[in-house]
């Protein structure tokens, strides 16, 4: 979730919240494949969301997970979905700012490992999130950070109108103060704010007809541009009928028996020195 002097275009609705869970679904598995979490390790979380990531490190660790969220709808929303399983004792959520992240004085420069996904797109500094992710580690602790570069997503056959669409919701993020493309700044980020940067990488976000998970992410997409619908129509660059053909057109797309989805998300993961 964004935090001090952010906007977030999506909100906190229950469609939201479905899409969120939808989404963690088809991501978890490998990001944690590429976290490797170790056993008794201790892990924060910037911006734990729904927390079922946060769970799942919870359960490779076999820690409790801090998880730093700003919005109190989904802390609640979190602790529901963790209450409904019997997980809820795997996380310590917080109310806070990423920015000014609510650790205890003897917790600084103790965690293992902090993590942030889909985080730095959301706030105007990501820079100073990152400073306070390398404080909160110890020293030789790692810093991973995972995110968005808007750019990259590609879609084939391309669906009538989409890609307009798609780049007007990519500007609201310039019209926020946001970077869209920060998922190229990440190894960037993190040698600026003191940690050595040693991996990057992608995870594969994509999927095509024919396999099991294609509709989900063609519903993924098709979500996060109603989600974000009135911050795109704000910029003035069609209307709303235009919107609503274009989105129609990613969900018929999404029937072809030759459709493809390719995004990436970016992943950089450092070492706080010694």
């Amino acid at each position: 979730m964004p935090e001090s002097g952010s906007q977030y275009v999506h909100g906190t609705a229950p469609e939201e919240q479905f899409r969120l869970s939808r989404l963690n679904d088809l991501l978890n598995e490998a990001t944690l494949r590429e976290l490797a979490p170790k056993s008794g390790e201790r892990v924060v979380d910037f911006g734990s969301g729904l927390a079922q990531l946060t769970r799942a490190i919870a359960r490779a660790t076999g820690k409790r997970v801090v998880g730093i969220e700003r919005s109190r709808e989904q802390i609640a929303e979190a602790l529901r979905q963790a209450r409904e399983v019997g997980e809820e004792a795997l996380v310590d959520l917080r109310a806070g700012d990423v920015l000014d992240p609510p650790l205890a004085a003897n917790e600084w420069n103790t965690f293992d490992v902090a993590h942030a996904r889909f985080v730095l797109e959301h706030v105007p500094d990501p820079l100073a999130v990152v400073r306070q992710m390398v404080q909160a580690v110890r020293p030789g602790g790692r810093v991973v950070l995972a995110d968005d570069d808007h750019d990259v997503l590609r879609l084939w056959p391309e669906p009538p109108g989409f890609m307009s669409v798609w780049g007007a919701y990519v500007h609201t993020y310039d019209r926020a103060g946001n970077d869209p493309y920060v998922g190229r700044r990440l190894v960037a980020l993190l040698h600026a704010a003191g940690a050595s940067p040693v991996r990057n990488t992608q995870i594969f976000f994509g999927s095509c007809s024919g396999q099991r998970s294609f509709t989900a992410f063609v519903e993924n997409v098709a979500g996060i541009l109603e989600g974000a619908r009135d911050a795109i129509l704000t910029g003035g660059a069609f209307d709303p009928v235009y919107f609503e053909d274009a989105v129609a057109a990613l969900r018929g797309w999404g029937e072809r028996p030759d459709g493809a989805l390719w995004f990436g998300m970016s992943w950089a993961e450092g070492v706080k020195r010694e």
